[in-house]
């Protein structure tokens, strides 16, 4: 583990840094660590955010779940956070890391011989499990139009079953909606080498909160997400309650129950999107959610839900192209975890449904 340098202290929360880079300039490239410590001992958390460079409202949370610990200090435990995990894709709004064009999300736990992204990731992963947190909350963010919700990873081996569990019972805390991942999904949405499922493997809970746009900041998003993260803590008896608990505003079927999440409906032809559904909308079998127009306004096909569901949100552009996922869906019924498939009008040209 190495050695945090230029920590700043205050009575209870303290700032320092870990190296990670030196550039041919002799410049330092650093991690920032934020921590508070209670004098009763405790449970330890870890809040990461932006991973991605492009995603920095996680990286806000963490600033105001710290801003408000210095009004309302930590009773018990340590809460510590890597608030900007990715710095070179952050200065640049590249979801990757800069210099190499990787992933980090896809680079746990690390390796501290491989390449820049590797390395980075094995700082961060060696710190989290140095002090055998409770919990870890990642920090991520989704589609510009999007509602927030907790995601849990598929379990993990039998030997690691217990930190899933736990980990399931954290994310019902966060007053979200709860979407569970499929063992099948396809690698771009899932992968153990991500920090919550390398984690997992390692037989520590971990849960990724995504909450709305990248990009930019959306302060509604990050009082949100800074509420969530305080009901966890509360649970834990780390902190006071807030006076009331938030919990997102949910159908009745959705609220403390863990949807499985649908691989996003996706685009068959090329044309101009029209949304007929916005985020936190219930639909139903069949229900029209989304239509795709030629140049000339022609109507190429409709998209329409296979099964019942909550959407999460539909992708920031109003361009389709062959392929390209339109909106994403938690399944409110135990089937299957297909969202949708496209329904063309009598004219339309047919054409092979492709999964993401």
């Amino acid at each position: 583990m190495k050695t945090p340098a230029g920590t700043r202290r205050g009575k209870s929360i303290s700032y320092s840094f870990l190296n990670i880079l030196t550039g041919s300039d002799l410049s330092r490239r650093r991690l920032a660590l934020m921590s508070a410590r209670a004098a009763r001992p405790g449970p330890v958390v870890w809040l990461t955010g932006c991973v991605h460079g492009d995603e920095v409202g996680g990286m806000v949370v963490i600033q105001e779940v710290f801003k408000r610990l210095r009004k309302i200090p930590l009773q018990s435990g340590q809460l510590h956070a890597f608030p900007l995990m990715n710095p070179l894709g952050f200065e640049l709004s590249l979801r990757h890391v800069a210099v190499g064009g990787e992933d980090l999300n896809r680079c746990f736990p690390g390796n501290p011989h491989g390449s820049l992204a590797q390395r980075i990731a094995h700082t961060i992963f060696t710190e989290i499990v140095a002090r055998q947190p409770a919990l870890v909350l990642d920090l991520h963010n989704d589609w510009r139009s999007s509602i927030p919700y907790a995601v849990l990873d598929p379990p993990p081996g039998p030997a690691n079953r217990h930190a899933h569990t736990r980990a399931r019972a954290f994310a019902r805390r966060t007053g979200l909606l709860l979407i569970q991942e499929s063992p099948h999904s396809p690698d771009a949405l899932f992968s153990p080498m991500t920090l919550s499922g390398s984690l997992l493997n390692r037989g520590l809970p971990a849960v990724t909160l995504e909450l709305g746009e990248a990009f930019v900041v959306n302060e509604r998003n990050v009082i949100l997400g800074a509420r969530a993260v305080w009901n966890v803590l509360a649970d834990l008896n780390m902190v006071a309650p807030a006076p009331e608990p938030f919990e997102y505003p949910l159908p009745p079927e959705s609220r403390r129950r863990f949807l499985a999440y649908a691989d996003p409906l996706i685009s068959s032809t090329s044309g101009i999107i029209r949304f007929l559904v916005k985020p936190g909308d219930v639909v139903a079998p069949a229900c029209p959610v989304a239509r795709i127009y030629n140049a000339f306004g022609k109507l190429l096909e409709t998209l329409t839900a296979r099964h019942r569901g909550i959407v999460l949100g539909h992708c920031d552009s109003s361009v389709a192209y062959p392929g390209v996922p339109v909106v994403a869906f938690g399944l409110i019924d135990d089937r299957p975890a297909h969202a949708a498939t496209p329904h063309k009008p009598k004219h339309a040209t047919p054409r092979r449904n492709h999964r993401a």
